[in-house]
């Protein structure tokens, strides 16, 4: 398991996505965090740079990189709708979307989740 530079950065981007939001539900006085849609464009905005960092690579054709593009992709239009409705429920599952897609590309990254092509479908027989 070998934590990346790129693994550091966009572990550092998803915590600025998570603290402001905890302390927006705390109730404490977080900077450009007034309502759900403020909270909304910041976790799309360090999302979408957290994605832009992990580049092409992060999601190529092994299945667990497809798994992480989809939760990124489905993160991405939840962080839409809650900027766009100002639900706050939307707005926790976007967080959590996030998290799970931070997640899931990381342990893809570093190993932790193994490769699940089998030798068969390396050389195509299915």
């Amino acid at each position: 398991m070998r934590f990346t530079g790129k693994d550091v950065a966009a572990t550092v981007l998803v915590a600025a996505i998570v603290v402001p939001y905890v302390g927006y539900l705390l109730g404490w006085d977080v900077p450009l965090v007034q309502d759900p849609r403020g909270m909304g464009a910041i976790g799309l905005v360090l999302g979408m740079l957290a994605a832009l960092l992990a580049g092409r690579a992060a999601f190529d054709a092994e299945p667990w990189h497809r798994t992480a593009l989809v939760t990124g992709v489905g993160a991405f239009g939840l962080g839409v709708a809650a900027v766009w409705t100002e639900n706050e429920y939307v707005l926790a599952v976007f967080v959590i979307a996030i998290v799970a897609t931070w997640a899931l590309a990381t342990l893809v990254d570093t190993a932790v989740l193994p490769p699940t092509r089998t030798a068969g479908r390396a050389h195509g027989h299915v």
